[in-house]
C-alpha cells in the first residue's frame, strides 16, 4: 500500500502522508514530500514546451524582463482564465500560454511579479524627484510629499495592482468629511495620477486607478478690483507716524519705501511676490524701455522662475516713472532693486515684505489684500485699457496664449463699463460706420 501511495504522488504530484505507528497502537501521519513540476503532454504523450503541472495547478514557464532593472528571468505563471479561475483542462492551459506568448511579444505582458507596495513606490519616487532627476522645482516637490503622505496613511500596505477605484472615492468622501475644498481634493487625485502614471510605465499596472472617476466641481471667486486708490491708501499707511518712547515721530513702518516700492513695482509690472524679490539693476533696460524678468526668491534660495522661461515686461509711463525714480535713490549701493535690510557687508537681496504688509493693511483697512492684488491690478487696468490677451499674456508669463486672463482677469469695473457704455451709438453715425467697415 506504501508503495502504491508513492508510485501516485510521482505521477500525479500529490503530497503523501504515511501512517506510522507511535509504539501505543495509535498512529501520526508524516509528509514525505512537496508537490513537484511536471511537464504536461499532448495526446501523442510529448512533452508541450513550456508547460507545466504541479498538483491540479497549471503553469507558464516563460522568461520575462523585469520593468525595473532589466534583467530577464525565467518564471513559473499560474494559468489562469479571464475570471482569473484557475484553468481546468490542458486545452485551456495551452491556449492560455500562447495568449501570455502573444503579450509578450507585443510588450503588454503584465508583472508576473508581487507589484511594490505604495507606500514604497512613493518613497522612491519622491526619492527620484527630489534628487533633480525628475526636472521639478524643490517647491513642487514638498508639495507632491504632503500629498502622497496623505494617500500613503489612507492606503496603508496596498500593493499597485491592488488600489481600485473605490479606495480613491473612499479617499475623496473621507476629504470632503474632512470640509476641505474641492480644488484640494482634485489636486490630491491629481498627485496620485503622476504617481500611478509612472507605475503604468514602469509596467507594474495596466489602467489608472482614477480613470472615469470625474473631479469635483469648483468655483472661482472673482477677485475683487485692486484700485488706485487702494494702492495710495497703502502707501499712505506705510508712511504713518507715531511717537516713540523717546516722545519722537517715527514711521511705523521702519522700511516704508521699500515696502512701497516693491508694491508699486507689482502693480506696475504684473510681476509675482517672488520675481519682483529677484530683480537686479540689470534687468532693467533704460535704452529699450523694457523689464526682464528672469529669477525668483524664495525661501530655499535663488531659483528660476515658475514657468521656467523668462520674459520681457515692457514700459508703460507708470513703471518707467517708478523704475528712474528707484533709480536716482539707490545710489547704486546694491545690485538688488530690493537689498536685504540685514545684508551686513553681503549683497543680498530682500527675502519677505510679509510682516510689513500685515502692519500696513492693517492701518489701511485693507485687511484681505496680498502682493497678489497687485499683480491682479496689473492685469485688470490692461484689460481696461483695450490692451489684446495675448500681449497681456506675454507680460506676466501666462503660456495659454490669454485663454486664463479672458477667464480669470477679463472682468471689468464698473467704471469702465459705464464708460463704455457711453461710447455705444444706436445713431446715423454707427450705421455710417457699419457701411465704411
Amino acid at each position: 500500500m506504501l508503495a502504491l501511495c508513492h508510485y501516485l504522488c510521482h505521477f500525479y504530484d500529490m503530497k503523501a502522508d504515511v501512517a506510522i505507528s507511535n509504539g501505543s497502537g495509535s498512529k501520526i501521519k508524516r509528509r514525505t514530500h512537496a508537490l513537484t513540476f511536471a511537464k504536461v503532454l499532448d495526446g501523442r504523450k510529448q512533452p508541450i514546451r513550456g508547460l507545466w503541472v504541479r498538483g491540479a495547478r497549471f503553469y507558464a514557464r516563460l522568461s520575462v524582463e523585469n520593468p525595473i532593472t532589466g534583467v530577464k528571468k525565467t518564471r513559473r505563471v499560474p494559468l489562469v482564465d479571464k475570471e482569473t479561475n484557475p484553468v481546468q483542462t490542458v486545452a485551456q492551459a495551452v491556449a492560455e500560454l500562447k495568449r501570455l506568448q502573444t503579450k509578450r511579444s507585443d510588450n503588454t505582458l503584465p508583472v508576473l511579479t508581487r507589484t511594490p507596495k505604495f507606500a514604497d513606490y512613493a518613497a522612491h519616487y519622491l526619492d527620484f524627484v527630489g534628487s533633480g532627476q525628475g526636472a521639478k522645482k524643490p517647491g513642487t516637490v514638498e508639495k507632491e510629499k504632503t500629498i502622497l503622505n496623505r494617500w500613503i496613511g489612507f492606503l496603508g500596505g496596498l500593493r499597485l495592482d491592488q488600489i481600485k477605484p473605490v479606495h480613491v472615492n473612499r479617499f475623496i468622501e473621507l476629504r470632503l468629511k474632512e470640509k476641505k475644498s474641492p480644488r484640494t481634493i482634485n489636486l490630491d487625485v491629481i498627485g496620485l495620477r503622476v504617481v500611478l502614471k509612472r507605475a503604468i510605465s514602469d509596467g507594474f499596472i495596466q489602467r489608472l486607478p482614477t480613470e472615469g472617476i470625474r473631479p469635483l466641481k469648483t468655483s472661482t471667486e472673482k477677485r475683487a478690483l485692486f484700485s488706485t486708490a487702494d494702492l495710495n491708501a497703502l502707501c499712505e499707511a506705510a508712511f504713518e507716524t507715531k511717537k516713540n518712547k523717546k516722545n519722537e515721530r517715527v514711521q511705523v513702518t521702519e522700511n516704508a519705501q521699500e515696502f512701497t516700492d516693491y508694491i508699486k513695482l507689482m502693480a506696475y509690472s504684473g510681476a509675482r511676490r517672488n520675481e519682483a524679490l529677484g530683480l537686479r539693476w540689470d534687468d532693467v533696460d533704460f535704452g529699450n524701455a523694457q523689464l526682464f524678468i528672469r529669477r525668483q526668491i524664495t525661501t530655499r534660495g535663488i531659483e528660476d522662475l515658475k514657468n521656467r522661461d523668462a520674459r520681457v515686461v515692457d514700459f508703460n509711463p507708470k513703471l518707467k516713472a517708478h523704475l528712474v525714480d528707484m533709480k536716482a535713490r539707490s545710489h547704486n549701493v546694491s545690485q538688488w532693486l530690493f537689498p536685504s535690510p540685514q545684508r551686513g557687508e553681503k549683497d543680498l537681496p530682500a527675502k519677505t515684505f510679509q510682516e510689513s504688509l500685515k502692519l500696513v493693511r492693517e492701518r489701511a483697512k485693507l485687511l484681505t489684500f496680498g502682493f497678489h492684488d497687485c499683480r491682479h491690478h496689473f492685469i485688470s487696468m490692461c484689460v481696461m485699457s483695450g490692451i489684446d490677451f495675448m500681449t497681456i499674456a506675454a507680460w506676466v508669463g501666462h503660456k495659454d496664449g490669454g485663454v486664463l486672463i479672458g477667464k480669470v482677469y477679463g472682468h471689468l469695473a464698473n467704471e469702465h463699463r459705464k464708460a463704455m457704455a457711453e461710447r455705444l451709438n444706436f445713431g446715423p453715425a454707427a450705421l455710417q460706420n457699419a457701411v465704411n467697415a
